[in-house]
């Protein structure tokens, strides 16, 4: 799953040859990295990490989680937890067992799918706006980047600098990572 297609990513610059496809893949292959940076991870991927459990639960870092696919003791005997015996709350991370039992200590090797089962259409409008501002800071308006409306960012934005436009960030908003974990 990709936030955007090279055929998205042409309909939206008014762009309709193949004459800067190659230059306009690299842009769509970037999009991710930089929309996941600030919501999380988008396309679903499988990750593997080790966690303590603390409290009871185990939280894991790549947020949202789709699924659990295995919780095992790391380094020493111990139960292992198939995803039939976990409860997972997708949004935090927060993994706990279903029966109600603490997990305790650890590490745990956990591997579990990230992401979201689709691109929300919010996510995706602020890939194509974001898009559209670094070709037209690259190509300008001349080359499909589109009417010249208000594509400036006026102050810098922590972690984006200037290559982000208010309007992207205001739309991810609702998507956006919690504080990490310390």
């Amino acid at each position: 799953m990709a936030l955007l297609t090279l055929d998205e990513a042409k309909r939206q610059l008014d762009i309709e040859s193949a004459a800067h496809d190659v230059e306009l893949q690299l842009y769509v292959d970037s999009l991710t990295a930089v929309i996941e940076s600030y919501v999380g991870p988008v396309e679903g991927r499988e990750v593997t990490e080790l966690a303590q459990a603390h409290g009871g639960v185990v939280c894991l870092l790549s947020t949202p989680v789709v699924a659990v696919t295995s919780l095992t003791p790391a380094l020493s005997e111990g139960i292992a937890y198939t995803p039939d015996l976990l409860q997972v709350d997708g949004p935090s991370g927060v993994v706990r067992l279903l029966s109600g039992g603490y997990l305790c200590g650890g590490p745990w090797t956990v591997t579990y799918t990230a992401g979201r089962g689709a691109v929300p259409p919010t996510i995706k409008l602020a890939a194509l706006i974001l898009l559209q501002h670094l070709w037209r800071t690259q190509n300008g308006a001349a080359r499909g980047g589109g009417p010249t409306d208000d594509y400036s960012v006026t102050e810098p934005i922590p972690g984006f600098g200037y290559a982000v436009p208010n309007r992207v960030l205001q739309l991810l908003e609702p998507y956006k990572r919690g504080p990490g974990i310390g």
